[in-house]
C-alpha cells in the first residue's frame, strides 16, 4: 500500500467538555469536499490521551460515515503498552479505519530501546487487521524511533509508513533513502513540507491542513507537477500560520484557527487551555493572509 497526499490530523470537537459528534461530522463533511487524500482521526492534534475508549470509538465511527472508500481514514492508536496498541488497533479497524497511527510508547523513556521498539511494532503489526503507520514526534513523546529501526520495520508487510513530525530533513531523506519505494514517508511538519516532498516524501499529515486545506493541496501538486518556484513561494506563505498552530500555540491555537476558518473548533478539553487574546490576533491575521490566497487560487 503506497500512501500518497495531504492528510488533515483533524481535532475533536468538544461541547462542555463532551465530545461534540455533530460538530465532529460537519467538519469531516467540509473536509471531504476538498481534494484531501483522508482524514487522520485520534492523532495528536485529536486530543486522544483525553479521550476514553468509548468516545474513540464513536469518533472513528462518525468520520468513517463521512470519509468515502475511496479515501482513506486513518485512526490513532497507540497505547504505552503493546497489548492496549493492539486492542486499539483491533477497535479501530471495527469502527471502519482503513489504517492504524501508532505512535511510539514512551512513558518509561529510558526503557525505549531500539529493541523494544522493534518488539513492539512487530506484535503490533502481526496482529493488526489493518495496516500500521510508524509515528515519530520527539517533541511529544520524548523519545526518537531511529531510521535504521523503521528501515528494519519497514520489512513488516503490515507496516506501510511512518509519519516523520520532527523538522528534520536530514531524517525525512535518510527514512526515503533506507526504506523500500512502497513505504509512505510522511511529513508532520508544516514548515518542512516542501523541502520533504523533494527529497522524497510520499505525502504530509498536516495540522495545518485542517485549517487551510486547499493550500495545502495545492503544495503538493505544485511539487508533483515539478512547479517548484511556486511551490517555494507558496511554503513561505504557509509556515508563519504552520507554527502558530503547532509549535507557538499547539492544539488550543489550531482550534482557534479552525474557528476562525468556519469549522467548529471549539475550546480544547482541560487540562489545556483556550490561547489569549495576543495569540488568537496573530493567527487571525495570518490566517486572513492565507484567506485571501485561498480565494485567489480558486478563482
Amino acid at each position: 500500500m503506497r500512501i500518497r497526499g495531504v492528510f488533515p490530523p483533524i481535532t475533536t470537537p468538544f461541547d462542555r467538555q463532551e465530545v461534540d459528534l455533530t460538530g465532529l461530522r460537519r467538519n469531516a463533511r467540509r473536509w471531504m469536499r476538498t481534494k484531501l487524500a483522508g482524514l487522520v482521526a485520534l492523532g495528536s492534534n485529536g486530543e486522544a490521551p483525553f479521550l476514553d475508549e468509548e468516545e474513540s470509538y464513536a469518533v472513528i465511527s462518525v468520520v468513517r460515515e463521512e470519509v468515502p472508500r475511496d479515501r482513506v481514514l486513518v485512526a490513532g492508536t497507540g497505547r504505552e503498552t503493546t497489548r492496549a496498541t493492539i486492542a486499539a488497533s483491533e477497535r479501530a479497524a471495527g469502527a471502519g479505519a482503513d489504517i492504524a497511527l501508532v505512535r511510539t510508547p514512551s512513558f518509561y523513556k529510558s526503557r525505549m530501546t531500539s529493541e523494544v521498539f522493534v518488539k513492539h511494532y512487530t506484535a503490533v503489526a502481526d496482529a493488526s487487521p489493518i495496516p500500521i503507520i510508524l509515528y515519530n514526534f520527539t517533541a511529544v513523546t520524548g523519545v526518537s524511533l531511529p531510521a535504521s529501526v523503521a528501515s528494519e520495520l519497514a520489512r513488516h508487510p503490515n507496516i506501510v509508513g511512518m509519519k516523520e513530525s520532527n523538522p528534520d530533513l536530514a531524517q525525512i531523506a535518510e527514512l526515503v533513502e533506507r526504506t523500500p519505494e512502497n513505504f509512505s514517508v510522511l511529513c508532520g511538519s508544516a514548515p518542512t513540507v516542501y523541502p520533504s516532498l523533494c527529497v522524497g516524501a510520499a505525502g504530509a499529515i498536516l495540522a495545518l491542513a485542517c485549517v487551510v486545506p486547499e493550500l495545502c493541496v495545492r503544495l503538493y501538486d505544485l511539487v508533483q507537477e515539478g512547479r517548484h518556484a511556486e511551490a517555494l513561494a507558496l511554503q513561505r506563505q504557509l509556515t508563519p500560520l504552520g507554527r502558530l498552530v503547532t509549535s507557538d500555540h499547539g492544539i488550543p491555537g489550531l482550534k482557534v484557527a479552525l474557528d476562525l476558518a468556519g469549522y467548529v473548533g471549539g475550546d480544547p478539553r482541560p487540562p489545556l487551555l483556550p490561547p489569549g487574546a495576543a495569540a488568537i490576533e496573530a493567527i487571525r491575521d495570518q490566517l486572513g493572509i492565507l484567506m485571501e490566497l485561498t480565494v485567489e487560487n480558486a478563482s
